[in-house]
């Protein structure tokens, strides 16, 4: 029985010790270009918002997607950036991240000439990658949640991109636990992703120009 226990042991503490070594490689590698304050901010006028739900699931306003969008909304007006790249989920008819964000930013007094729409940012990978293979840019701001930019940054630095992060502030705990949790979860998988299995976007294509260009 020894020897199974030892089976056992080595089945729970090898893979908790993998998930352990990517978060802190995934964070430790990027966190000097995650920032907290605008005026600090690298000049770089292209801006990628990562999509999210703008409703959670019981039908309240969701305040991670509110919190990207005001952050946006932002530095546009302040003059750090030009253009948006809104990259999100549009599986279905009746879920659109992307155009969820236009009508938002919209409202805040960006105008729609500034934003650019990706429909097929179903995942973070798909989003970081497809601003650099699809809309031709390799220097970007990300704009997301801090716990989710190292992620973001670890994705565009294995693709030699210049990109930083603006993040938004971070909703209430009680909001942010399960993302939270499921985010070490995610940055494994990124890791796997880039250098195990070769995962590239789901949906590429024809290059497209911004519609500022």
């Amino acid at each position: 029985m020894r020897w199974l226990k030892r089976i056992v042991l080595a089945l729970i503490i090898l893979p908790l010790s993998f998930l352990i070594v990517c978060n802190v490689w995934v964070v430790l590698s990027t966190r000097d270009k995650v920032y907290t304050n605008i005026e600090e901010l690298p000049p770089h006028r292209i801006a990628l918002v990562l999509g999210t739900s703008n409703k959670l699931a019981g039908g309240k306003a969701n305040p991670f997607f509110e919190k990207r969008i005001e952050t946006a909304a932002k530095l546009f007006k302040m003059g750090k950036i030009d253009h948006f790249i809104l990259s999100g989920d549009n599986s279905t008819i009746f879920y659109n991240e992307p155009v969820a964000m236009l009508k938002a930013l919209v409202k805040l007094g960006v105008p729609d000439s500034a934003i650019t729409l990706d429909y097929a940012g179903l995942r973070t990978l798909d989003s970081v990658v497809r601003s650099q293979k699809i809309f031709g840019q390799d220097e970007i701001t990300i704009i997301t949640q801090p716990f989710h930019s190292y992620r973001a940054l670890f994705i565009s630095e294995y693709y030699n991109m210049n990109a930083v992060a603006m993040v938004a502030d971070e909703p209430g705990f009680e909001y942010s636990i399960k993302v939270r949790l499921r985010e070490y979860l995610a940055r494994t998988k990124a890791v796997l992703d880039l250098y195990v299995l070769k995962t590239v976007p789901r949906h590429l294509g024809q290059k497209e120009q911004l519609n500022s260009h």
